[in-house]
């Protein structure tokens, strides 16, 4: 090593690595879309008054362009908001209040549970946790959750009503889900007859490889296994064009759709059109958008390459210390030995660089195993991802120094 701790945290530095947040170089790619939102003009293709309150399910021309995303009919596509963690709160504190269709208000029949594939995305389980819905952590492997532990849980336990599902690249260890994960998923006996997957598909386009993976047709596979309302697809435009600005996709059933739009009326008269019809100008197609992201991928992919050569140059001599090689998304999982993961984040912030605490991953924030570190490369300069991973390095040679391991054995029961 060149560096030692002491020398490095000497720079005082400062670099935030916590969100999986856009660089600066990737909002600028959309800049049309503030640019020349006049040239949009507002009205639609059908003469619809974009200015003015309606359409629900968002303006047609963006549920299609949605529609061709996603592969399935405009009609089970609904336009939203910028973004999809709204529409998938609220689905959850729909079904909460007012069931499922067909089914009676989920808070109503007492204890509702969720299982939540670890290590996951933080606010999947932040939602759960604020609508007093119990989580119940099941493994991922390589190839998604483990599903031999999912089907006996659903199988058996009436209180599980859904599954938190990233199904390609998933947030944070860029798993892709084998298309047998996808199919046992789709038609394996639930308890709960009105049980869900939350289907997130954040990362559909975000690939950081030549390889061109396809985000599986759930909507399709569990209508084929005889369970047609048992998806709920969410996506967005928020890590393609403005994360703050996009506008959201959900996708399922005629039926969900149609309870969808009876639960959401009360809540809104309408979403953003303006905003919907500035991305169908800007984005026009799915080759449109392929295109754009393409310009992202030639911004993200030597970020994750430059944290990677540093990470193998300084950790890969170190046991029990391994880190993922995503194809596609937003974050690098890193796994320390037992009992470092914690004290790898306190060392690299008093190095000037944050992490997303230890266990965020995890429901209730409890890593069993104190092991998990969420990587975010994506907004740092490449020259700040090398200082950045050199600082996590440095961090966890100085914590496995120590030995000082903070894995509390009652957590990791």
């Amino acid at each position: 090593m060149t560096m030692t701790y002491d020398e490095f945290k000497a720079q005082r530095l400062s670099i935030d690595m916590t969100r999986g947040k856009p660089a600066p170089e990737q909002l600028d790619l959309s800049r049309a879309l503030i640019d020349d939102a006049a040239a949009a003009g507002y009205l639609s293709r059908d003469g619809i008054d974009c200015r003015n309150y309606g359409h629900v399910l968002g303006l047609p021309e963006a549920r299609e362009l949605g529609a061709q995303w996603l592969g399935l009919p405009a009609a089970q596509v609904v336009a939203g908001g910028n973004s999809s963690l709204e529409l998938m709160h609220d689905a959850l504190a729909f079904a909460m209040l007012h069931g499922m269709p067909q089914g009676e208000p989920w808070a109503r029949g007492g204890e509702v549970a969720f299982l939540c594939p670890v290590p996951g995305y933080d606010r999947h389980f932040a939602i759960c946790e604020a609508l007093g819905i119990r989580m119940i952590a099941v493994p991922m492997h390589e190839d998604g959750p483990d599903m031999d532990r999912v089907e006996a849980l659903v199988a058996a336990d009436p209180t599980i009503k859904g599954i938190w599902c990233t199904p390609l690249y998933s947030n944070p260890t860029g798993t892709i889900y084998s298309s047998e994960t996808v199919h046992r998923l789709a038609r394996m006996p639930a308890a709960a007859p009105d049980f869900r997957l939350f289907w997130d598909d954040a990362y559909r386009f975000h690939h950081l490889t030549d390889e061109r993976p396809a985000s599986p047709d759930i909507v399709g596979a569990c209508t084929r296994a005889g369970h047609p309302d048992r998806a709920l697809v969410f996506a967005s435009t928020s890590k393609v064009t403005l994360a703050g600005g996009g506008f959201a996709l959900l996708a399922s059933s005629p039926r969900n759709i149609d309870w969808w739009q009876r639960c959401v009326s009360v809540r809104t008269i309408g979403p953003d059109k303006l905003n919907q019809l500035r991305h169908v100008h800007y984005l026009r197609d799915r080759a449109g958008l392929e295109q754009l992201m393409e310009r992202h991928r030639a911004i993200l992919q030597p970020k994750f390459a430059a944290l990677d050569t540093v990470l193998r140059a300084l950790l890969g001599d170190v046991p029990d210390v391994s880190w993922t090689r995503p194809k596609g998304g937003y974050f690098v999982s890193l796994f320390t030995p037992d009992g470092y993961a914690r004290r790898t984040v306190e060392l690299a912030a008093q190095a000037g660089v944050v992490l997303t605490p230890a266990g965020a991953a995890f429901p209730y924030r409890v890593d069993p195993r104190d092991r998990h570190l969420r990587i975010a490369p994506s907004c740092p300069s490449p020259a700040q991802i090398e200082q950045a991973a050199v600082a996590i390095a440095l961090s966890l040679r100085r914590a496995l120094d120590e030995g000082t391991k903070v894995l509390d054995p009652a957590r990791a029961a």
